[in-house]
Formats: C-alpha cells, sequence, structure tokens
C-alpha cells in the first residue's frame, strides 16, 4: 500500500523532529521524598516500629539511670509478670478497637469470670476444669450480649460497654456476696486455677505459666489476623464497614464473633488473675479496663479501627511496665509513675493522628 506525498512529508517532518529532540524531553524525574515523609509512611506501613523504639530507649534510659538491679533477668522477668493480665485484657480490647469500637467492660468481665470460676470450683464442688469452662462459656455469653447490643440494635460500643460495665459489676458482688474464696481453699479444692501463677527458674529469671500463656495467645492472634479470612474481615470492618459490605463481609457477624472472643480471652485474663493474686477477689482489678486501652493506644493501635498490629499491643503493655518498674526501681514516687503514663497515653494518640494523615 503506498502512501501520499503529503503524508510521506508529513511523516518526514515528524522524524526530523524527533531527531532534533534531545533526551530530556523523555526523562522522569523522581519524585523527591524528604526524611520526614518517609518516617511517616514507615510508621504508617508498620504500626509496630514507634512502640518498639519507645520500648528499646526506655529499657536503655533506665539501664543506665539504675543500673544492674534493672537489666538482671529476674527484674526482666518480674515486668513479664506484671503486664500478663494486662496483656491478656489488652488483646481482648485490640480485636474490639481495630473494628473502631472500645470495651469498657473488659475488668468487670474478667473480674465476674473470675468469680464464676473460684465459686463453681471451691463452693459447689465442681471439678476443677470444668468449673474453668463454665468461666470461659460465662465470658463468652457477656462477649455475645456485648455484640448483641452493639450490631442488632445498632448502639455505640462505647455507651453499651459502659452500662455493662456496671452491670456486670453489680452482677460480681450479688454473686459473690462480696466475699473473697481463700488461696487455701483453693489449693485444696481446685489447684488447677492457681496453674497460671505457678513458677519455674531459667537462666536467672522467673516465669509463670500465666506469662507463657500469655505469649502463646499473642501468636494465635497474630496468626488469625493476618493469616485468616476472619482476620482480614475483621481489619477490613474496621477500616470501612460501608466498603466491608459491599465486597461481601458479613460486617455484623464479624462484629459478634469479635465481642464474643474478646469475652474469652477476658476469662481467660481471670484465670490468670486467680494465679496472679492467689485468691478469688471480687474487688480485684475492676479498672483494668483503663489500662488495657492504655496498652492497645501505646502499642500503635489506632482507635479509629482498621490499622494496628496485636503484637503493638504487647509492646505497648510492656512499655507501660517498664516505666513503672524502671521508675519505681529509681525511686520515683507512684504519683509519678501514673503522670508518665498518662503522658505517654498522649504522646501516642497524637502519634496515631499524624501517622493517618499519611
Amino acid at each position: 500500500m503506498s502512501t501520499t506525498p503529503t503524508a510521506r512529508s508529513t511523516v518526514a517532518d515528524h522524524e526530523k523532529i524527533a531527531d532534533a529532540a534531545t533526551g530530556d524531553f523523555a526523562r522522569i524525574e523522581p519524585e523527591q521524598v524528604s526524611l520526614k515523609e518517609k518516617l511517616h509512611q514507615f510508621f504508617h506501613q508498620y504500626p509496630v516500629a514507634a512502640p518498639t523504639i519507645v520500648l528499646l530507649a526506655a529499657i536503655a534510659l533506665f539501664s543506665a539511670l539504675v543500673g544492674d538491679r534493672f537489666l538482671h533477668p529476674f527484674n526482666l522477668s518480674l515486668i513479664l509478670q506484671q503486664v500478663t493480665i494486662i496483656g491478656i485484657l489488652g488483646a481482648a480490647q485490640t480485636l474490639i478497637i481495630l473494628t473502631a469500637g472500645i470495651d469498657l467492660s473488659v475488668g468487670a468481665v474478667m473480674v465476674l469470670t473470675s468469680v464464676v470460676m473460684g465459686r463453681m470450683a471451691v463452693e459447689v464442688g465442681l471439678p476443677a476444669g470444668l468449673a474453668l469452662s463454665l468461666g470461659l462459656i460465662a465470658g463468652a455469653a457477656t462477649g455475645w450480649i456485648n455484640g448483641m447490643l452493639v450490631t442488632r440494635f445498632r448502639l455505640p460500643p462505647f455507651i453499651v460497654t459502659l452500662g455493662t460495665w456496671n452491670i456486670f459489676f453489680a452482677l460480681n458482688l450479688w454473686y459473690s456476696r462480696s466475699e473473697t474464696i481463700r488461696s487455701q481453699d483453693i489449693d485444696a479444692a481446685a489447684p488447677l486455677l492457681h496453674w497460671t501463677g505457678t513458677a519455674f527458674e531459667f537462666l536467672g529469671a522467673r516465669f509463670t505459666y500465666g506469662a507463657l500463656l500469655m505469649l502463646a495467645l499473642f501468636v494465635v492472634l497474630w496468626y488469625a489476623l493476618k493469616c485468616t479470612a476472619w482476620g482480614k474481615h475483621v481489619y477490613a470492618t474496621g477500616d470501612d464497614p460501608g466498603a466491608a459490605r459491599l465486597a461481601g463481609i458479613r460486617v455484623e457477624r464479624v462484629l459478634l464473633s469479635v465481642y464474643v472472643v474478646a469475652g474469652v480471652l477476658c476469662a481467660v485474663a481471670a484465670w490468670a488473675l486467680i494465679g496472679r493474686i492467689g485468691s478469688v477477689s471480687p474487688q480485684a482489678g475492676m479498672m483494668a479496663n483503663l489500662d488495657s486501652i492504655t496498652a492497645v493506644v501505646i502499642g500503635g493501635t489506632s482507635l479509629f479501627g482498621g490499622r494496628g498490629s496485636i503484637f503493638g499491643t504487647l509492646v505497648g503493655a510492656l512499655v507501660v511496665g517498664v516505666f513503672r518498674n524502671g521508675l519505681a526501681l529509681a525511686g520515683v514516687d507512684v504519683l509519678w509513675q501514673d503522670f508518665t503514663v498518662g503522658l505517654l497515653i498522649i504522646v501516642a494518640v497524637g502519634v496515631d493522628q499524624w501517622i493517618r494523615k499519611v
């Protein structure tokens, strides 16, 4: 097929222009990214990085201030024991906050289920394993109640759990009759309930089975959130429930499952609480809900949902434990320990707001 003279001249003109052009016109300059923007993107991609840096900095600080007493294996293992209960409750709280909710009742659920375990084993005389199972079922039931109120009746999680916090606390006082079950009675009737407080020595450190149970729970939850469809649905629900529904995710069912799992984790924390204090007290750990939120926030999980890491909560709990332990060894009053933790919370929320702007 031949071309016309006009077409041939047009092609020749284009070839002349292309030959005369330099490579500068086709070069695409890479966008210059500042160090601040790189850090911004890094912390957004890895939410556990910021609390890990804070944890390492705190360890270095108190190592310099306190010396070998802080770095002694026994003291480091003591920190792990001290954060066991808050760590487990923080794991439950993380699941709720990932869905853009919050659970103010976790402390009350923990104490209520500990009373159920103790009374069923000591006063009713059930086998310890069965009493423990009933406590776990009670935890699941409390989570189901919270979840149903949030999903079926469309009530805000904050208001729902604020109300159930008072309800579960009242039920706890009624069922326990405000009586403490003594450690020796538990040892005689249900030593299994004390198993989480059993300690063993390893390389100069003293670990409890409760602390190991906490670490195992974090590994299981990490796998569930990162490697299962349920975990991806949890993140999607917290990030944008409307888009999650359009993608075929049953948002209400996901939310209900999250609250039920959180209730079971609170019951596991109750088992750890019994092992930690040795007895079953209806007054123990009632303010643990605030400590669990502290661990989650410092751990880098966004209060707006959809972003965070379960291991970040563990790091957040350890940050609080390290600061409290280090300040105590340095002779700082408890008042200023609370002041420092409160300051950490404000800084963590500020960092979260900055990271969300990416």
